[in-house]
C-alpha cells in the first residue's frame, strides 16, 4: 500500500509532540513539526469487553463480529471478547464463535487477540452480575477450554479448592490468571500471585472492599504494583479512587467490561442467561451494577475530566494493556509498530481510526 501521512498532535513514546506520521501497515516515522492538527493515538486495546450494539459475545460468531465492529468505531483496534460464568457447553459454544471469528478477520472489526474467560472457576458469594454457574477448579475441563480456542487471559477465585493448582496449569500455558470475583484474604490472594498469577480483574469491584485491618486482594494489588485492570466509569469506582490507583499502581490499566447495551438506548438486554437493564449511563442487575455501557474514547475523556493527563490515559489504555499481553508491536507509536491508530479532535471526540494503516469507514458507531 502507499504511505500515508497524518499531521497532528502525535502520541509518541516520549510525549505529545506537534508532527507528521507517515505509515503504511506499520509507523514509518514521525517527523516533528510546527503543525496543528488533531491528536493522533495509539489504538485502544480493551481486554474486557462483553458487548455492544445490542450483542454479546455468548451469542457466537456474528455477535461478536458486531462488538468489534462497535467498538472499532470508538477507537478501540483491539480486544479480548469475554465470556460470562455459564454452563460449559455454553461456554464452549462462545469460544468457537470467538475462535471462527478471529480467524477470519473483516473489513471494519477491531483485531481479536483472543478471549477473556471470565469464570465459571468464581465464587459464588461474589458472582456481581456474573450468571449462577460457578464451578470449582478443574483442570480438564479448563484443558477443553484452551483447546476451544486462545484464551488470553482467565479471571478466578484464588480461595476455591484447586486454584492455585489452575493458577500454574495457566501460567505454564502462557495465560495470564487474574484475581476477581473474589472472596479471597490478602494471603490467599497473595499465594496466587506466588503461583503465577498476574492481575486483578475490574479492581475493587466483585471481591472485599479494601480494611485497614483486613487488606485482602485490593491492599494486595494496592501494595504490590502491578498489573490490574480497572472501569473507569465513574460508576463502578469513584473518580478520587481512581486517581489513588493511577498513583499506587504503575502497570494499571483501564477496561470497559461492556455489556450488549453499550451503544444502545435504555431498555433491557442479554448478559449470559442474565437480563440486564441500561438506564442512563449504567447498566444494572436489579439494584447492582452489570457490566457498563462505556466505550474507551468515553473513558479517555473521563480520566482527563477526573485530573489524568492526556499522555498517561492514552497509556493506560493502549501501551500497557498491550504490553500485558506481551504483544510489543501495538500500543505505540513507534518505527515499526503496527499502525494502529485513533484521531481524536480538541475536545477528545472521536474523528477516525485506523487499523494496520488503513483507514477503516466505521459508520455512526
Amino acid at each position: 500500500m502507499a504511505g500515508s501521512v497524518l499531521q497532528g498532535l502525535v502520541l509518541t513514546p516520549t510525549g505529545l509532540l506537534p508532527g507528521r506520521l507517515h505509515f503504511s501497515e506499520r509507523i514509518e516515522a514521525f517527523e516533528p513539526a510546527p503543525v496543528e492538527g488533531p491528536y493522533i493515538l495509539p489504538g485502544f486495546l480493551d481486554l474486557h469487553v462483553h458487548g455492544g450494539a445490542g450483542r454479546d459475545a455468548m451469542e457466537g460468531e456474528e455477535a461478536v463480529r458486531a462488538l468489534a465492529r462497535f467498538h472499532l468505531a470508538h477507537g478501540t483496534t483491539a480486544l479480548l471478547p469475554t465470556t460470562v460464568t455459564a454452563p460449559p457447553e455454553e461456554i464452549l459454544r462462545a469460544l468457537e464463535g470467538i475462535r471462527q471469528a478471529m480467524e477470519a478477520p473483516r473489513e471494519g472489526e477491531a483485531r481479536i487477540l483472543g478471549v477473556h474467560l471470565e469464570g465459571p472457576f468464581i465464587s459464588p458469594k461474589r458472582l456481581g452480575a456474573q450468571p449462577p454457574f460457578p464451578r470449582e477448579p478443574d483442570l480438564e475441563l479448563i484443558a477443553s477450554f484452551l483447546e476451544a480456542a486462545p484464551v488470553r487471559v482467565v479471571t478466578l477465585a484464588p480461595e476455591l479448592p484447586g486454584a492455585l493448582d489452575l493458577v500454574r496449569f495457566l501460567a505454564a500455558r502462557g495465560v495470564r490468571p487474574q484475581v476477581g470475583h473474589t472472596e479471597a484474604s490478602y494471603e490467599e490472594a497473595l499465594l496466587a500471585l506466588e503461583a503465577g498469577a498476574t492481575g486483578f480483574t475490574h479492581l475493587y469491584n466483585a471481591m472485599p472492599p479494601l480494611h485497614h485491618r483486613h487488606p485482602g486482594p485490593v491492599g494486595l494489588a494496592l501494595e504490590r504494583g502491578g498489573w490490574a485492570e480497572l472501569i473507569p466509569d465513574g460508576l463502578h469506582v469513584d473518580p478520587a479512587v481512581v486517581r489513588l490507583t493511577v498513583k499506587s499502581i504503575p502497570d494499571l490499566y483501564f477496561v470497559t467490561d461492556a455489556v450488549a447495551a453499550a451503544g444502545m438506548p435504555d431498555g433491557v438486554y442479554d448478559l449470559g442467561r442474565h437480563r440486564v437493564e441500561k438506564r442512563g449511563e449504567g447498566v444494572w442487575l436489579g439494584e447492582s451494577l452489570a457490566g457498563s455501557a462505556l466505550t474507551l474514547d468515553q473513558a479517555l475523556r473521563n480520566l482527563v475530566a477526573w485530573g489524568v493527563s492526556l499522555e498517561e490515559a492514552a497509556r493506560r489504555l493502549s501501551t500497557l494493556p498491550a504490553r500485558y499481553l506481551g504483544l510489543e508491536d501495538l500500543g505505540e507509536i513507534a518505527p515499526g509498530k503496527r499502525a494502529d491508530l485513533v484521531v481524536l479532535n480538541e475536545d477528545l471526540q472521536f474523528l477516525e481510526v485506523y487499523l494496520g494503516g488503513e483507514r477503516v469507514p466505521t459508520g455512526a458507531g
